[in-house]
């Protein structure tokens, strides 16, 4: 009776990730896939592993990560129990960090 919805995205950006980025990226990742926020993104640098980021939603969320080294990369959870276009979010990541490389996983 629960709708749920999840994509797991993994990704190689052109360049490094920051805090700023995550957050823009998230805030915006929920206009284009038509989330309601309860609240604004919340990141968190750990200096073993890198930035780290989280968005509420009305319908869930979305968990952001992205490393530095040993290499550039992003990989982003989006769990929602409100319908949303995989195809849609999938592109819209890909343009926003100029990802040279995208694997999926949708659930």
């Amino acid at each position: 009776q629960v709708l749920r919805q999840r994509l797991v995205v993994e990704g190689y950006p052109a360049r490094a990730i920051s805090d700023t980025a995550i957050k823009e990226y998230l805030c915006s990742l929920s206009d284009f896939i038509g989330m309601t926020t309860l609240i604004q993104p919340v990141t968190h640098c750990s200096d073993l592993y890198g930035w780290a980021g989280w968005i509420h939603w009305e319908t869930s969320g979305a968990h952001f990560y992205a490393w530095e080294r040993p290499l550039l990369f992003f990989s982003v959870d989006i769990y929602s129990c409100n319908a949303f276009d995989v195809s849609a979010a999938l592109e819209f990541t890909r343009c926003y960090f100029d990802a040279t490389k995208l694997s999926s996983k949708s659930f």
